[in-house]
């Protein structure tokens, strides 16, 4: 079972999460919170694997409560819930290393494909939010384009052909299938890319694809 925390404060976003959600045999809701200050408390005590949360909500927010989650032992997966598919907020919660995001009317399968994506330890980043927010994110850091072409000129041809794809928002099983390798060789090359790029982050060398021009 998968053990799933929702987190807004929105009333009405929770029922409709609880609906989609609560139907589905291996995914266990066991509980929500309304702030981040409830989030912390209701996380700790019922420790899910994963946590849908989202940015805007009073008290505390979704980024402070993203941060001092993931500075924790054995933290849960984060998936960021959002209405705006390119957000200075969403940005940066994924560089603080939430798992991806949804947007809120995202389709009942795809939101239920997507947690159970992201506890098996993949992220979920959509092809076209994901440029979206790469383009919002690049568009500050054009100075940096030739340390990112320095950095990427570090990987091998198949260790570049593989951060291609991720810039493009593909999984691991849509890159092996593009590349025709096997899931387990990809995990191997993604492994390589972030301890040569210094990240673990797929949205960070997104950003490092899209500056040196390989899109």
């Amino acid at each position: 079972m998968i053990k799933v925390v929702i987190v807004d404060d929105d009333p009405m976003v929770r029922t409709g999460l609880r609906l989609i959600l609560g139907g589905e045999p291996d995914l266990d809701l066991v509980g929500e919170a309304g702030d981040g200050r409830q989030a912390m408390a209701v996380i700790r005590d019922l420790r899910p694997d994963v946590v849908l949360m989202d940015l805007r909500m009073p008290q505390q927010d979704g980024l402070t409560t993203i941060e001092l989650l993931l500075g924790r032992p054995a933290p849960p997966r984060i998936l960021v819930l959002t209405t705006f598919d390119a957000d200075d907020m969403v940005l940066r919660a994924l560089q603080l290393g939430a798992a991806g995001f949804l947007l809120k009317d995202t389709p009942p399968p795809k939101m239920i494909e997507a947690v159970r994506t992201v506890a098996r330890g993949e992220p979920v980043l959509s092809p076209s939010v994901a440029q979206q927010v790469i383009a919002a994110a690049t568009g500050r850091y054009a100075a940096e384009v030739p340390e990112a072409r320095r950095e990427l000129a570090r990987l091998t041809e198949r260790e570049r052909e593989v951060a291609i794809e991720l810039a493009r928002g593909s999984s691991n099983a849509e890159i092996a299938k593009s590349l025709s390798v096997s899931v387990a060789t990809v995990k191997a090359n993604i492994t390589r890319i972030f301890a040569k790029l210094g990240t673990d982050n797929r949205v960070h060398v997104a950003m490092k694809v899209r500056d040196a021009g390989l899109l």
